[in-house]
C-alpha cells in the first residue's frame, strides 16, 4: 500500500513560516497605528512641522500596508489585522488626551522610539526572511522608515525636543 503522500502530490504546500506571519502581521498593526496617530497629529498638531508630518505618516503606511504587507498577508495565508495592538490602543488614548506643546512633544518623541524600533524589525526581518516576497517588503518598508526616522529626529531638533538617548550624542 505504500506511504501516502511520498509520490503524490498530497501536501506540496510549505509549512506555514510563522516568523513571517508576525512579522507581516505586526508590520500591519504597526502601520494602522502610524496612520491612526498621524490624523490625530493633524488634527491637534502645534507647528507646521507635526501637522505636515502625521500627514505624511497617513500617506506612507497606507501606501505600505496596501501595496506591501496586505498582499503578502494575502500570500502567506493569514488574516489582514484591521486595528491595532494593545500596546498601541494605550498610546493613541494616551495622545488622543493630550494637547498643545505637550501634544507634539509627545508624538514627537513617540514617532522617534516607533520609527528606530521598526526600522530594527525590518532590518531583522530583510536579513532573517526565508521568503523571498517577504524580504523584498521588508528591505522597501525599511527604506521608507529610514526617511521617516531621519525627518522626525530632524524635526524634533528643530523643535528642541529631547529624545531619549539621543541627548549624549548632540554633545560629541
Amino acid at each position: 500500500m505504500g506511504n501516502p503522500g511520498v509520490n503524490g502530490p498530497v501536501n506540496t504546500a510549505a509549512p506555514p513560516d510563522y516568523a513571517a506571519q508576525a512579522f507581516v502581521s505586526q508590520a500591519i498593526e504597526g502601520d494602522n497605528a502610524e496612520v491612526q496617530l498621524g490624523q490625530i497629529a493633524q488634527q491637534k498638531g502645534q507647528t507646521a512641522d507635526v501637522k505636515e508630518f502625521g500627514q505624511k505618516m497617513v500617506a506612507d503606511h497606507t501606501q505600505i500596508n496596501d501595496k506591501l504587507m496586505k498582499p503578502v498577508a494575502k500570500q502567506l495565508g493569514i488574516s489582514v489585522p484591521k486595528g491595532t495592538s494593545k500596546k498601541e490602543k494605550k498610546e493613541i488614548a494616551k495622545l488622543q488626551g493630550m494637547s498643545g506643546k505637550q501634544f507634539d512633544t509627545a508624538y514627537i518623541q513617540m514617532m522617534v522610539k516607533d520609527h528606530e524600533k521598526d526600522l530594527k524589525d525590518y532590518k531583522d526581518e530583510v536579513e532573517s526572511a526565508q521568503n523571498p516576497t517577504v524580504k523584498q517588503a521588508a528591505q522597501e518598508g525599511e527604506t521608507v522608515i529610514q526617511k521617516h526616522l531621519q525627518l522626525i529626529e530632524q524635526i524634533a531638533k528643530e523643535n528642541n525636543v529631547p529624545i531619549p538617548g539621543k541627548e549624549m550624542s548632540s554633545l560629541k
